[in-house]
């Protein structure tokens, strides 16, 4: 039997983080607005209570079936850089390659300068701003969170455990409380509005997207997996208890829209946190919650900024990435070059967000691919190396994860047929890295 290395030959990174960390760190990763700003919208698709549960929790089985996959391949390549590497082995430098030029220039900067972007607009609901006020507090926060994870892991990491734990303890707290203390109504829980024979397989996967973009972030620890101790058993287990801890609150939460709120009614609505307790305690709970929320992005932005220079550096260490990238600070043991490099790209996005913010939510196609993608690098290593070490094999093998494969790819078949021009625009912003591909490959032969 044949043993990965536990880690890049170049990779200078320091294995700081716990289970606690990297736990913490997929939560911070998935909870951030979608859970306040997504159920209006699922409502609208799905207007009946007892499909909106359905679909919540088939949002978690599926992002579980392909945690598992993940789970597996982060043990068995405990490396910087996630599903990069493991397309990268399984498949071709390429096709690691394509991946994480989406993920870093597309997925990771774009919601860095979104999520900054989100906060700031959120401050300027609560005070007054001058002209360029926004922009200036989204710039402001996005070069100081990336100078928190510039002097080190650990004091990201740490950030990040506050502000995930506050997360957990003030969303499940509202959930438990808010029944006692509120006014809501059991019938609304029991399904209301259309029957639900009446809404087909296409509405539920269509109301499947915005429930995974909601769930993102679930395998947010296999990119920081070199930093990860004892990677064998924690990247599994982050994976594992992260999800399950977000899926509960999921859960909870839609449970309180519900109950505060009629299905009827939280159709369409703009952010179903803030409405729901407004219906509960009035215009102070709606406040309230209003800065919860900006807590909650906040945090969200804390994990993306930790999580995204890995990709690039990862892609450094094997020449696929513009020189320098894979430098690591000498004293704080960061890739400090790959953050610095994110943080730029972020304010460069920022400079023109109005027309980005709507290209970033075509990335939705091109996501559900490279998952899809992570998921035959599975299939393909288990055959190619079916003697390789695997410190956790995925549970269910073959049919969870052909489970989680096929899901995904009706989802995908759904949107390209509900929503052609923005899995146009997925595919081409992954297309764009070509060229790039080629340049790298060339100067790394010369």
């Amino acid at each position: 039997m044949t043993t990965a290395p536990s880690h890049h030959p170049r990779d200078r990174l320091a294995r700081d983080l716990r289970l606690r960390d990297a736990t913490l760190l997929v939560v911070s990763g998935v909870v951030g607005s979608g859970i306040f700003l997504t159920p209006g919208a699922i409502a609208g698709i799905l207007p009946h209570a007892g499909l909106i549960f359905a679909v919540w929790i088939a949002g978690g089985v599926l992002s579980l079936a392909g945690a598992l996959a993940n789970a597996e391949l982060g043990a068995m390549y405990p490396h910087a850089g996630g599903d990069y590497v493991y397309l990268r082995e399984a498949f071709h430098p390429a096709a690691g390659f394509l991946v994480g030029w989406l993920s870093f220039f597309v997925i990771y900067a774009g919601t860095v300068a979104t999520l900054a972007a989100g906060c700031a607009a959120g401050v300027g609901a609560f005070v007054d701003l001058p002209s360029g006020g926004e922009l200036s507090i989204a710039v402001g926060l996005t070069v100081a969170v990336s100078a928190l994870n510039y002097v080190g892991v650990r004091w990201g990491a740490r950030a990040n455990n506050v502000t995930a734990v506050i997360k957990i303890v003030a969303l499940g707290g509202f959930a438990v409380i808010a029944p006692f203390f509120g006014k809501g109504d059991l019938g609304n829980l029991v399904g209301s509005g259309e029957g639900a024979s009446a809404i087909g397989l296409g509405a539920f996967g269509l109301a499947l997207s915005p429930v995974l973009f909601s769930y993102l972030g679930w395998n947010s620890s296999i990119y920081v997996a070199s930093e990860i101790r004892n990677p064998g058993r924690n990247v599994p287990a982050s994976l594992f208890l992260g999800l399950a801890i977000c899926t509960s609150l999921y859960l909870l939460l839609n449970a309180v829209y519900l109950y505060a709120i009629p299905v009827d009614l939280l159709r369409g609505t703009a952010n179903a946190g803030e409405a729901t307790a407004r219906a509960m305690f009035g215009g102070v709970g709606g406040e309230l919650v209003g800065v919860f929320v900006l807590a909650s992005i906040l945090g969200t932005l804390n994990a993306t900024v930790l999580v995204g220079p890995r990709i690039a550096y990862a892609m450094a260490l094997d020449g696929l990435f513009f020189r320098g990238v894979d430098h690591t600070h000498e004293r704080f043991r960061t890739p400090s070059v790959a953050i610095a490099v994110q943080a730029v790209m972020a304010v460069a996005i920022l400079m023109s967000l109005e027309s980005f913010a709507r290209a970033l939510s075509y990335t939705t196609f091109a996501i559900l691919l490279a998952t899809m993608a992570d998921v035959a690098a599975l299939y393909r290593l288990r055959a190619l190396e079916p003697d390789r070490e695997r410190p956790y094999r995925a549970w269910g093998y073959p049919w969870v994860p052909a489970l989680y494969f096929v899901a995904c790819g009706a989802i995908a078949l759904v949107l390209l047929v509900e929503q052609p021009v923005e899995s146009a625009v997925g595919l081409a912003i992954t297309a764009t890295g070509l060229p790039f591909y080629v340049w790298f490959t060339r100067q790394t032969r010369g």
